[in-house]
């Protein structure tokens, strides 16, 4: 029986909140939210490295179990949910992504800077040859204007991709600002529109809402807003919210709840909170993965985080240049150490 949904949920707990446990997921844990999520009846499971598969390196953490192992886990566990997995060109490869399809994977999203979709036709290539769900994932939505947001997303639509999603990675979007780039997106693709939204600001239910009412028909979602940064547009609370609008989601509440608090809720080492380094991302609009190394950096070089993460916006910084943290943060504690002499 096809579940009647106005929207389609992908739940990201699995893979966004992968950053907040530094990786660390195991087999079993992965089998317990995946059946949880599947028996809530959430359409979409995204499970890999925080960083997309072939994520597990020394710059962006390593896995305690690999991304195919426990892909494998929830698709066996998945039933009529889809397994989904995020794919970052430079880092993923084709052989993952086929790896990955075998092994049950269903939808493959391909990560892109927001002005660099052109890295990105093979791998949407794949994911259709494959058979799977392609969808373009444009990030850092924030540090592009909309026509340039626009120009990307029809060049991803162009390469095959079933859905284009605007992602806020940094959590740095306002609603109004929202609504204007999820309206131009509708008019000018013909396929589905998709967002993706951090909590940094506190913002990330408020511009879901708005891209929903701006003609987005796929969100993201993590279960007890379990996500790097502040975390992601909170799932359970999202399906609440859409009742309440009358926009069917095909979730149980009450399941969805009872998944958060039972099964993942024991898993946070802690609570997603707009902590002050949180804050900072959203404020100077850095990537959400920023924070916690921006906080060891400091921690080491006697440095406070936020003027590391300020610093590394000025620089304009994006996702994959992690190792820039560790230099910046020496940097300033050189100049720092240089001006009290």
């Amino acid at each position: 029986m096809t579940t009647e949904r106005d929207i389609l949920i992908t739940e990201v707990a699995l893979r966004d909140g992968s950053h907040a446990v530094r990786h660390q997921y195991t087999v079993d844990q992965v089998v317990a939210v995946t059946k949880g999520l599947a028996d809530a009846g959430v359409p979409y499971i995204e499970v890999t490295h925080g960083d997309g598969l072939a994520g597990s390196s020394l710059q962006y953490g390593l896995s305690k179990v690999s991304d195919m192992e426990l892909i494998e886990a929830a698709a066996d566990v998945a039933g009529d949910s889809k397994v989904a997995v995020l794919l970052l060109p430079g880092i993923g490869t084709l052989t993952e992504l086929k790896e990955a399809a075998s092994l049950g994977a269903k939808m493959v999203r391909v990560a892109t800077h927001v002005t660099e979709a052109d890295v990105a036709p093979q791998h949407i290539a794949m994911g259709k040859e494959l058979g799977m769900e392609a969808v373009g994932f444009l990030m850092m939505a924030h540090m592009a204007p909309i026509e340039k947001l626009v120009e990307q997303a029809k060049l991803m639509e162009s390469y095959g991709a079933d859905i284009v999603y605007m992602t806020d990675s940094a959590g740095y979007l306002l609603p109004e600002q929202v609504t204007e780039r999820i309206s131009a997106l509708r008019q000018s693709l013909q396929c589905e529109i998709g967002f993706h939204g951090h909590n940094n600001l506190s913002m990330a239910m408020a511009n879901s809402v708005a891209a929903i009412k701006a003609g987005a028909t796929r969100i993201d979602g993590s279960v007890r807003c379990f996500g790097a940064g502040a975390g992601n547009t909170q799932t359970e609370a999202l399906v609440a919210v859409c009742e309440r609008m009358g926009i069917k989601t095909g979730i149980d509440l009450y399941k969805i709840e009872d998944v958060a608090e039972d099964i993942v809720a024991p898993l946070l080492p802690v609570t997603p909170t707009i902590t002050r380094e949180a804050i900072t991302l959203g404020y100077a609009g850095v990537y959400s993965t920023f924070a916690y190394h921006a906080k060891r950096a400091g921690q080491q070089f006697g440095i406070d985080a936020r003027d590391i993460l300020i610093e590394l916006a000025k620089r304009q910084v994006v996702g994959g240049q992690e190792d820039m943290i560790i230099d910046v943060a020496a940097e300033m504690a050189r100049a720092k150490a240089a001006v009290s002499k």
